[in-house]
């Protein structure tokens, strides 16, 4: 008899662990309540940790492991005849007008590649050689080129998960779910028609909202919803096709990266403390559009597509927690993957789905203990 399992939340991380448990021949039940703001909605990603100057190791760990197992994710999406998966490996440019802070970032990724061959090639670009990768930018930035940088739409990532796990097999119901349990064990979920569904294990991937579903546990999860806004335009002159140009990370704390047909994503704010507001404001429109013609003035002549907004789940220390519950059974879940849930998230997932299965995770997971984003823990 197969084992079954519930997943709530179809975000990166509940849709990839959804995929690699229906490869496994588990029964897979995906329950979500598409609330508005889910942050794999929103984003696009950029698949390049290993510039990064945050010191934080266990961080690290796994960003890098997320990029590294993207290539093998896409080949066996592509077997399941998913081959619209938004990524697309397309190098990146870290910019700066000092060309010492140039010459130590690309130190530091040289050595990084010693764990890190993914990285790719590294090179230092001149103004002229890097305003050739990406036209719009302004002529005094010189910048880090690393080859093995990647692109990603969370939309087209997660729906091809989606569909691949329903390929195998997956269910994929809309609805809230309410977590069920005898004493301290999780039995399964209550969907809001009152169907009660029974499951092996529970993984809780629900992003911002996860204080809720815990919180008639007598659980106090810890995890502020950071609001994201995001930029979408469109490059008018068709004598420039930036389809494959890299993805772009200036010295502030913005991105740039592009689409088919010239579309330009621009982003992205970092605002706390503002609830579940998924407006789409002034201010943050105005934040990201100054910031992107500091180092890119040449997207001035851009038309508006779109803007769309995220909440990113931010746990204590800004480090996720993944794992079991403390004190229940049957209770798996991820959480806190913060900016760089693109990133780390389909590895995540696919941890989660291990550790459902009784299988060692490929990291020492200790540094995520889910008790870090429990108050008044003992």
């Amino acid at each position: 008899m197969k084992k079954k399992a519930i997943i709530i939340g179809s975000g990166i991380v509940g849709a990839s662990a959804a995929y690699y448990l229906t490869k496994s021949n588990w029964d897979v039940t995906i329950v979500d309540s598409k609330e508005k703001g889910q942050a794999t909605d929103a984003a696009a990603g950029i698949v390049c940790p290993w510039l990064s100057q945050r010191r934080n190791k266990a961080w690290y760990e796994l960003v890098k492991a997320g990029a590294r197992m993207y290539p093998n994710l896409v080949k066996s999406l592509a077997k399941d005849g998913e081959n619209e998966t938004g990524y697309q490996q397309v190098g990146a440019l870290h910019l700066h007008r000092d060309e010492q802070k140039l010459i130590a970032m690309k130190e530091r990724a040289e050595k990084r590649k010693a764990d890190a061959p993914e990285i790719g090639d590294i090179e230092l670009l001149s103004p002229e050689q890097t305003k050739a990768q990406f036209p719009l930018l302004d002529d005094s930035y010189r910048s880090v080129y690393v080859s093995g940088a990647a692109r990603v739409d969370g939309r087209k990532l997660r729906d091809a998960l989606l569909r691949g796990a329903q390929k195998h097999g997956a269910k994929l119901i809309k609805g809230e779910a309410i977590l069920q349990n005898i004493g301290q064990r999780i039995t399964g979920v209550t969907l809001q028609d009152g169907e009660e569904i029974k499951a092996d294990i529970v993984i809780a991937a629900t992003g911002a909202w996860m204080r809720e579903l815990l919180s008639p546990l007598g659980i106090s999860f810890q995890v502020e919803a950071q609001r994201a806004q995001i930029l979408h335009v469109q490059l008018a002159n068709q004598n420039v096709d930036l389809s494959t140009a890299p993805v772009v990370k200036p010295p502030n704390n913005q991105y740039m990266l592009t689409f088919p047909n010239n579309r330009i994503v621009l982003g992205a704010t970092y605002e706390n403390n503002v609830g579940y507001d998924w407006r789409v404001t002034v201010g943050g429109m105005h934040e990201i559009i100054t910031k992107a013609m500091e180092f890119a003035p040449h997207v001035k002549d851009a038309s508006i597509v779109e803007a769309r907004v995220g909440f990113r789940p931010v746990t204590p220390g800004h480090l996720p927690v993944v794992g079991a519950l403390a004190g229940f059974q049957g209770l798996l879940l991820a959480n806190g993957l913060g900016s760089t849930g693109l990133t780390m998230g389909p590895f995540i997932g696919s941890q989660l789905a291990s550790l459902a299965m009784n299988i060692q995770p490929e990291i020492d997971f200790s540094p995520y203990d889910v008790r870090n984003a429990i108050r008044n823990r003992a």
